[in-house]
């Protein structure tokens, strides 16, 4: 199951990366590249909750393989097309908009697999292992769009779209485990507050992870290896980290700690931009992504119902990528604004800093793991008793 998973979600490690490289080649503008993920990112927020409910309804099998089709035939048209900004845009949203929901997926089916007390580990790991995403996914992106070209980057993205959301279907887990029709109207379990602070610290996480990417790139520019490296040092560095402190157990302050160590590290990065420099000062602020992302997977799940998980994680993931909207779209016009990516590392420092504050501020809201049970509340209903007379 995490292998089949992380394939299929193998290419969200490499879309902005070829979508920034292929719209600023052809349009010379890293404001437009940044308009155009942001409107893939929006169409993705809109869709993550709303596909995220349909497998309660429709099963997953049978929405990840519509979502798959669609999403596919988007981004190659992206590539293959002659477009300017707008049908640029128009297609990046569709694709967004088609996104399937392989996370809020198997993170509901994460629950059903282990006992209770594996959860939070389980989830610990999972968020330390998609950081081999984040490692090779840029390596090959960048490679393959500078030595080949950017149209062929962006149908590899097509190509492992296709195979791993087909390995993925085929898993006999998605067949086992079925999500219950939820009760609740859409968008009700944003009332619960840990649910609502995962929705938007996530979007402040992400947001200063999305406005690094474009600071690398636009350091480096889009000819050179040295940007994929850079960002794979990044992913090291979230890697060690989850896999070091992702089993401390989880209390109120846990996600304040690690966005802070993700914030000392985005702030070394403004005294030097050489490789050696930003590489060493990005591996420590990765040391905080994943094991904050792990507590907000823990958070969600041990704050709803079962049939309340996808559509949580629909949301959790909504607003990541309102987050990588608004990192992108921000760093970029700040990149072309400043003529150089200092703006860019100013933004994601910002952004990880707001995460910070809003984690110790709101702090009662979050709870406390370490002495309970991670897994999602049971669902109960109405249970019909004979009475004797």
């Amino acid at each position: 199951m995490i292998a089949s998973q992380l394939t299929a979600r193998f290419p969200s490690g490499m879309t902005s990366l070829a979508v920034l490289l292929h719209v600023e080649q052809q349009t010379g503008s890293y404001g437009a590249a940044g308009l155009v993920l942001a409107a893939t990112s929006i169409g993705q927020a809109v869709a993550g909750p709303v596909t995220s409910r349909w497998m309660g309804v429709w099963g997953m099998r049978r929405v990840i393989t519509l979502t798959a089709a669609v999403c596919t035939l988007a981004v190659l048209a992206l590539g293959l097309l002659p477009l300017n900004v707008g049908g640029y845009m128009a297609f990046g949203l569709l694709a967004g908009l088609s996104t399937p929901p392989i996370q809020s997926a198997v993170r509901t089916i994460y629950p059903k697999l282990v006992n209770s007390s594996q959860l939070t580990p389980l989830f610990s790991l999972d968020a330390s292992l998609q950081e081999i995403i984040w490692v090779l996914a840029p390596v090959v992106i960048t490679v393959v769009s500078t030595q080949v070209g950017t149209t062929a980057g962006l149908i590899l993205v097509a190509v492992i779209l296709v195979l791993g959301c087909g390995w993925f279907i085929a898993s006999p887990e998605l067949g086992r485990v079925r999500i219950p029709r939820s009760r609740r109207s859409l968008g009700k379990v944003l009332l619960k507050p840990p649910v609502m602070l995962a929705t938007i610290i996530g979007f402040l996480l992400i947001g200063a992870c999305s406005a690094v990417e474009v600071g690398v790139v636009a350091t480096f520019e889009h000819g050179s290896l040295e940007a994929g490296l850079v960002l794979a040092v990044f992913a090291v560095g979230s890697l060690v980290g989850g896999l070091s402190f992702g089993h401390i157990p989880i209390g109120p302050w846990a996600i304040a700690r690690r966005l802070l160590i993700l914030t000392l590290g985005l702030a070394l990065t403004m005294v030097a931009l050489n490789i050696f420099w930003l590489g060493g000062a990005l591996v420590i602020a990765g040391l905080g992504i994943a094991p904050a992302l792990a507590v907000l997977f823990a958070i969600t799940t041990a704050s709803v119902k079962f049939s309340e998980t996808a559509e949580a994680f629909g949301w959790a993931g909504t607003g990541q990528l309102i987050g990588a909207a608004a990192g992108s779209a921000i760093a970029g016009f700040l990149v072309d604004g400043t003529g150089g990516p200092h703006g860019a590392y100013l933004a994601a420092v910002l952004f990880a800093i707001v995460g910070v504050i809003v984690s110790v501020a709101f702090v009662r809201f979050l709870p406390d793991l370490r002495h309970r049970d991670p897994s999602p509340y049971p669902d109960t209903e109405p249970v019909t008793t004979i009475t004797p007379t």
